[in-house]
């Protein structure tokens, strides 16, 4: 008699944790903290699962994943658009924390060998909190001065300004904060190095690139523009071939991929000014001449960081 493989699907708020196995259909809930995750840590040994499941949910998947890690298992921490795709495509319309923890163990069954395993990196986990909130200021800074160009209430500029200054200090901070972690990991830092040697590519990118996209050098290019969200994907059906259209990736890394693109065209790059003003002299539209660049320079960054033995250690 042949023995399925027992998958387990996590559901993760932050109160509880929604459990469920597979193929035998057991669920149960159990407290999301250190207690609960000790219980289930020990109950899940005893089923002996191939993979365990869980999407990412902001930070409350971290403790589950690096105890589960660390007992021995196979963890994959799902992205939760992948599950919803995949719900929808098996026509699961309702949405409940149970029903999503049995989502998310059909959905790893089915594509578990497409997926990476979970493997805790603490020193670029690190790196990856101090870019996020780096990124936040940013936005809350930018949104504060947009605000002094309409309010002339004299007190509320005051706080408002207070605030802008205050944002410049912790900018600052962080940014030691980065260097002085790059200088602690020295794995880290002949990688952030090595790209920062291409034009155009600066400490935030360079940074950003080796805490949240850990794949860079060891996929494809295509798949490495997928993951980035500037891959056109076709959309043919019967005699209709319309253009390709690009979506989903990473906001993040594509946003400061764009102004990292930007600088490497006006620094006059050989290769990526000269890509874009080819397609420019064709009649490409800004948009597009500008994703195709920015589809050049992952490809060109991902082949540096395949190629280069600071990313294979």
């Amino acid at each position: 008699m042949i023995h399925a493989e027992v998958i387990i699907g996590i559901d993760i708020s932050k109160a509880r944790l929604d459990i469920h196995v597979r193929p035998t259909g057991q669920c149960w809930s159990i407290e999301n903290g250190r207690a609960g995750i000790a219980a289930l840590v020990t109950r899940l040994t005893k089923l002996r699962p191939a993979a365990i499941g869980m999407e990412a949910s902001g930070g409350y998947e971290q403790p589950l994943a690096r105890a589960l890690h660390a007992a021995g298992f196979d963890v994959h921490i799902l992205a939760p658009a992948r599950v919803r795709a995949f719900a929808r495509a098996i026509g699961q319309s309702a949405k409940t924390d149970a029903l999503d923890a049995a989502m998310i163990a059909r959905c790893l069954e089915a594509s578990r060998d497409r997926l990476e395993p979970y493997a805790p990196d603490p020193a670029r986990e690190q790196l990856s909190a101090l870019g996020a909130h780096r990124r936040r200021l940013i936005a809350e800074r930018s949104g504060l001065t947009s605000q002094l160009d309409t309010i002339d209430e004299p007190i509320v500029r005051r706080m408002i300004q207070a605030r802008v200054r205050s944002i410049a200090l912790s900018l600052i901070c962080l940014d030691k904060a980065a260097t002085a972690l790059l200088a602690a990991e020295p794995r880290l830092k002949r990688r952030v190095d090595r790209l920062r040697q291409a034009i155009g590519v600066g400490p935030v990118l360079a940074g950003a690139l080796v805490a949240d996209m850990a794949e860079l050098g060891h996929i494809s290019a295509k798949a490495a523009a997928a993951l980035i969200g500037v891959a056109p994907h076709a959309r043919q059906s019967g005699a209709s071939k319309r253009p390709g259209r690009c979506a989903g990736g990473r906001k993040v890394l594509r946003d400061i991929l764009y102004m990292a693109t930007l600088s490497a065209i006006k620094a006059r790059d050989p290769v990526l000014a000269t890509f874009y003003k080819r397609l420019r002299e064709k009649g490409k539209p800004f948009k597009l001449a500008m994703v195709a660049t920015m589809r050049k320079m992952i490809t060109i960054l991902n082949a540096i960081a395949r190629d280069d033995p600071a990313f294979q250690t």
